[in-house]
């Protein structure tokens, strides 16, 4: 099975001069862990997740003007739409992450995280 067949296509894109406080509202609203920060033409530049936040907030309120792409991780694991699913889960237990943007074209199209595994590998043993 390949990544296209189970990434999430409908994402939250953020833009590396988006806010922490804005990063970390969205992220509560929208019930995610993480999101890929992107260029105007979606190419990715980073990723950040909870935890990059949490370690950030060392002094409640300073993270209100502070750019995401001050945390945001540089060097991301991505993956392409035909990626297989357990090479993708592969890369996601041996860099220790929670998710990995897709990219095709340049362009991030999904993104997908190890419960979007799981739950597909559940699915695929009922």
């Amino acid at each position: 099975m390949k990544l296209g067949d189970v990434m999430q296509y409908n994402i939250i894109m953020l833009d590396p001069e988006d806010t922490i406080k804005k990063t970390l509202d969205l992220m509560n609203e929208n019930h995610i862990n993480g999101a890929p920060i992107v260029d105007k033409d979606k190419r990715l530049l980073g990723i950040v997740v909870k935890a990059d936040i949490y370690r950030f907030l060392i002094e409640e309120g300073h993270y209100d003007t502070y750019p995401i792409s001050s945390i945001m991780t540089k060097n991301v694991v991505s993956a392409n739409l035909q990626e297989d699913v357990i090479d993708a889960a592969k890369k996601l237990i041996d860099n220790e992450i929670v998710a990995i943007p897709i990219v095709d074209r340049d362009k991030v199209v999904g993104i997908v995280s190890m419960e979007n595994i799981i739950k597909y590998l559940v699915s695929k043993g009922e």
